[in-house]
């Protein structure tokens, strides 16, 4: 049983991460339900293939604050009465070996799991164990460890002032006890399992990485896409993200106005408060665009960029640059040194500094042939995240963990 905030139709990475995951382990003969999160219009209960989704609704759902600024829905950080006691239904039901954990609806399967008689695998998607926005970002910099008013009056700058405080101390309150009963945590990157304290707290852990699937790059001809589906006539260079300032785009913006001779910038993503609402003169933002569209477009980039002021843990849009045979300009932050070899499958710059973001992007189109063969190089990189050979690690994973003792 996979438990995830959000689930598709809601399209993030977490949430294709979740689907692939249910899908390949279904296709390797295990019977695999996912237990997420209600939106309106959304049934109860439906199939993904083999695959049986759940929705369930909760005490959270009673709190307008709940919804984020984008009108999804995400689980508190600390265990929900009703969730719980949904979950609880579905469990007796289903009776699973093991409970795999995504994001924060983990917490309201903690009360759960002992009288379940399951083991409780943890993926860590993000810095959600430790920092109350996930982000691990503290005014202008990483934080260097939570802090009880610290976190509160960073959370509250960032929420408001009730929901800062109560996502703070459910952060803070539950992490210890969800630390206590996680069999195995799976933290997407070394810089994830690093900052969330894993080794230092002995926690057992394996860094497995996002996937991608096998056959992610093949876009089918006559494919129809979205409203946005139209792209560039030239050659242009990619970004795919959210359209904010954690993920670089203001930096990527000042950057790629310096550029000499530049070639067109296409941006795709979702619009949040306090996105750009000005751009340089060559740039086109497409919004909220169909993922078919999104590989569509990478086929007919030059290269892609992936500008990260935070520790970005482990983008799954860098995995899809190099399954297209691109080359990328990254920044040396998060899990991007994991995927992104300096010199090899692109260029790793600091992170949040315009020169060198310019200069490396400069450098690719200078060298156009060096570009290519950064792309090939990490199209051979890319077998090591695509899902025949992850979702397998997984499979070992969920074997070490129920032949381990019960926390």
């Amino acid at each position: 049983m996979l438990l995830s905030d959000l689930y598709p139709p809601v399209i993030g990475g977490i949430e294709l991460h979740v689907r692939n995951l249910a899908r390949g382990l279904s296709a390797r003969g295990h019977q695999v339900s996912v237990v997420t999160m209600h939106h309106a219009g959304q049934p109860f209960q439906e199939r993904d293939g083999d695959v049986v989704i759940h929705r369930l609704r909760g005490t959270i759902h009673r709190a307008d604050q709940a919804y984020d600024d984008t009108g999804r829905r995400y689980a508190p950080p600390f265990p929900d009465p009703e969730l719980a006691r949904s979950l609880w239904s579905v469990i007796r039901a289903e009776r699973p070996e093991l409970v795999h954990g995504h994001n924060w609806l983990t917490r309201s399967f903690l009360p759960l799991k002992r009288a379940s008689g399951a083991r409780l695998v943890a993926t860590l998607h993000d810095y959600g164990l430790i920092c109350a926005k996930r982000s691990l970002v503290y005014r202008d910099g990483i934080c260097e460890g939570p802090q009880l008013m610290k976190c509160l009056g960073c959370a509250s700058r960032h929420y408001g002032t009730s929901k800062g405080m109560a996502v703070t101390l459910g952060t803070l309150g539950t992490g210890p006890i969800e630390r206590r009963s996680v069999d195995l945590y799976l933290p997407v990157s070394n810089a994830v399992a690093r900052h969330s304290r894993l080794e230092i707290d002995r926690a057992p852990y394996e860094v497995i990485p996002n996937f991608v699937p096998d056959d992610v790059a093949l876009v089918p001809l006559g494919t129809a896409g979205g409203s946005n589906s139209h792209l560039l006539a030239e050659p242009y260079i990619l970004y795919v993200g959210a359209l904010t300032e954690h993920k670089g785009l203001p930096i990527l913006l000042e950057a790629y106005a310096r550029l000499r001779a530049a070639p067109p910038l296409l941006l795709m993503g979702t619009r949040w408060p306090g996105s750009p609402t000005s751009f340089p003169e060559g740039t086109t933002v497409l919004t909220d665009v169909p993922h078919v569209d999104v590989m569509r477009a990478w086929q007919g980039s030059l290269f892609g960029v992936v500008p990260s002021t935070f520790p970005d843990p482990c983008p799954t849009v860098a995995m899809e640059a190099m399954a297209s045979g691109k080359a990328l300009v990254a920044s040396a932050t998060g899990g991007l040194p994991d995927l992104v070899e300096d010199g090899e499958t692109g260029l790793l710059v600091p992170p949040g500094n315009v020169g060198a973001l310019a200069a490396a992007i400069q450098r690719m189109l200078d060298d156009p042939y060096g570009a290519e063969r950064f792309g090939q190089a990490g199209l051979r990189k890319v077998a090591d995240f695509m899902s025949s050979g992850v979702v397998s690690r997984v499979e070992l994973a969920y074997r070490r963990a129920l032949a381990s003792p019960p926390t």
